[in-house]
């Protein structure tokens, strides 16, 4: 038997074994990384936000996402943070029921000043001689 070497054939076969270990590991880390920067963008992005007892809050109204109205909002309130629960969730009140939402359908609610409600305009005529 002149070109057939099992020796060889058995050393070439478990070379390309090797070989292929190597190639799977360096794709599992490769993903791995990947998935970790992934990660870190998604977070990013997410806002974390703490409330104290006695603030004011909106809360997102997610019956409004499928046929909400053009000008209509998607956010209810004021309501008053009655408690902050360790996992997440709070304790809201709007003077009548308190009732328990996700801290993340949540967002701070900022007073401005009041909007006004009567603007009296002045017509004004431009008078040509």
């Amino acid at each position: 038997m002149d070109g057939f070497d099992l020796k060889s054939a058995g050393e070439k076969r478990l070379f390309d074994l090797n070989e292929l270990e190597e190639f799977r590991l360096e794709v599992y880390e490769s993903s791995r990384l990947y998935k970790e920067r992934t990660k870190r963008f998604h977070d990013k992005a997410i806002i974390r936000r703490e409330f104290k007892e006695g603030e004011l809050v909106l809360l997102f109204n997610s019956r409004f996402k499928l046929f909400a109205g053009k000008l209509k909002s998607k956010w209810s309130g004021p309501f008053t943070v009655v408690r902050v629960f360790s996992h997440g969730a709070v304790e809201v009140s709007d003077g009548d029921q308190v009732f328990k939402v996700n801290g993340q359908r949540l967002k701070h609610y900022i007073a401005g000043s009041p909007v006004l409600k009567h603007i009296t305009f002045i017509d004004t005529c431009l008078v040509h001689p």
